[in-house]
């Protein structure tokens, strides 16, 4: 009787399919038995999707993309298109702000959590070995801190992870990683990871730092000098259909606004809440007062986005270079905040504690697993580290929260896994069924 084969390049990087549906079935359990769909009717249900909701509600009730606050204030480009339009469409047909639309969003969030899965086993399997990515793969299946952005919160943190996710694996096949030798560089290839990265920008603009980075780190496997001429020209192709994706956006905004507005239109704003002499760094209110009667919400709607958010970006400019020391003290401790949790001041103490303990656990963890794997030179450590330093850095500057860290997540699984296991091997013990589970090798 002949062994049996050896399993193929493309089945050692495909994950389990029972770990995508414990993810997606365990989320969709939690949102109907624990009812997180009902949202607070608090402030006309502002707390379902916040401004992402207000204008989802504006343009399935047929006004446009507008209003980001209470009231008809106008056309907006406080937030870009990717989410707030699926959140329109949801509303269009299961009711603007109805219970049936948050359980709907929710599940198709935990839908795209479950989507993650398989890009992180993938990630894993190349970077660390199957054994880490199976391990990797239910920490992000199963672990609180990472289901809650699916079962709890109505925003893009689930969708722009996923996609953040999936470039990161297509960057991996076409360097190579893990498979020995880079793979043929093909048109098509390129043409997908210009459209995962215009798809980003619609979603989540913050992660385009990494966009060059990944695209020199791709050039950079190839062996040949006349591949590498080659691989330019597709990154040019690449580029050209990312900005094709976001130029109906950009049209659009020179249309209503006269003016050049790439992705979100709301810097100036947000940089006047962050660098205010009276802001002590935490990211607690909204940019502008939601409701009508307030006078910063009337100045608002009386000048029009554009010229707001101009004339508050003028002010936090002038503010920032007034008081340096203050800037920069702020922005301190917004990195301490994003690393080690913002904390709240609601809520039981004891739920509290563990939250931020989780949460600080899991950065330590990580970046020493980072740190790790930059030492032993593991495949795709560098780029994970350019991804842990550029990500963070706007939020030290404009404001702090556990959800921007989620696009780092997926990273995160993998290294602390892989820092674990090393430590399992360095220190003599083993975890708990650990290698009747999943054997080495």
């Amino acid at each position: 009787m002949s062994p049996p084969a050896a399993p193929c390049s493309e089945d050692r990087f495909r994950a389990p399919r029972a770990i995508f549906w414990t993810a997606f079935l365990v989320r969709v359990a939690y949102i109907t038995l624990a009812h997180t769909y009902r949202v607070t009717a608090v402030n006309h249900h502002f707390e379902f999707a916040w401004e992402t909701g207000r204008v989802a509600a504006s343009v399935a009730g047929g006004h446009g993309y507008s209003s980001p606050f209470s009231g008809n204030t106008g056309p907006t480009a406080w937030m870009v298109p990717g989410f707030t339009l699926l959140l329109a469409a949801v509303f269009k047909v299961f009711g603007i702000y109805s219970a049936l639309s948050a359980w709907v969003i929710m599940v198709v969030n935990s839908l795209f959590q479950a989507l993650t899965v398989p890009l992180v086993f993938e990630m894993g399997a190349r970077v660390a070995g199957r054994r880490t990515a199976i391990w990797a793969a239910w920490v992000w299946a199963l672990y609180p801190g990472i289901m809650q952005y699916g079962v709890k919160w109505v925003w893009e943190m689930s969708l722009s992870t996923m996609l953040f996710a999936a470039v990161l694996v297509l960057g991996m096949r076409m360097r190579g990683t893990g498979a020995g030798a880079p793979e043929a560089h093909r048109a098509r290839d390129w043409a997908l990871f210009g459209l995962l990265w215009g798809a980003i920008a619609m979603t989540n603009p913050s992660l385009l730092l990494m966009a060059p980075v990944q695209g020199v780190w791709i050039l950079a496997g190839l062996p040949q000098r006349k591949n590498l001429l080659k691989g330019a020209a597709l990154a040019l192709l690449a580029a050209a259909i990312s900005g094709a994706v976001a130029t109906p956006w950009v049209v659009r905004n020179w249309l209503v606004f006269h003016a050049f507005i790439p992705t979100r239109g709301n810097f100036g704003a947000e940089a006047a809440m962050a660098w205010a002499p009276e802001s002590e760094g935490f990211p607690w209110g909204a940019t502008v007062p939601t409701m009508e009667a307030a006078p910063e919400h009337q100045l608002y709607a009386r000048m029009g986005e554009r010229a707001y958010v101009r004339m508050r970006g003028q002010l936090a400019w002038k503010w920032a270079r007034a008081y340096p020391a203050h800037f920069w003290k702020l922005a301190a401790l917004r990195f301490y905040m994003f690393w080690a949790s913002v904390p709240h001041t609601t809520g039981p103490a004891a739920a509290e504690n563990v939250r931020e303990t989780a949460h600080c656990f899991g950065s330590i963890t990580g970046i020493l697993g980072l740190l790790l794997a930059l030492r032993r030179r593991l495949p795709a450590a560098g780029l994970f580290a350019w991804a842990v330093v550029l990500l963070p850095a706007i939020y030290y500057f404009i404001a702090a929260g556990s959800r921007f860290r989620n696009p780092l997540e997926p990273i995160f699984a993998i290294l602390i896994v892989y820092l674990f296991q090393q430590a399992e091997g360095r220190w003599g013990f083993t975890l708990p069924g650990l290698r009747r589970l999943w054997p080495a090798g």
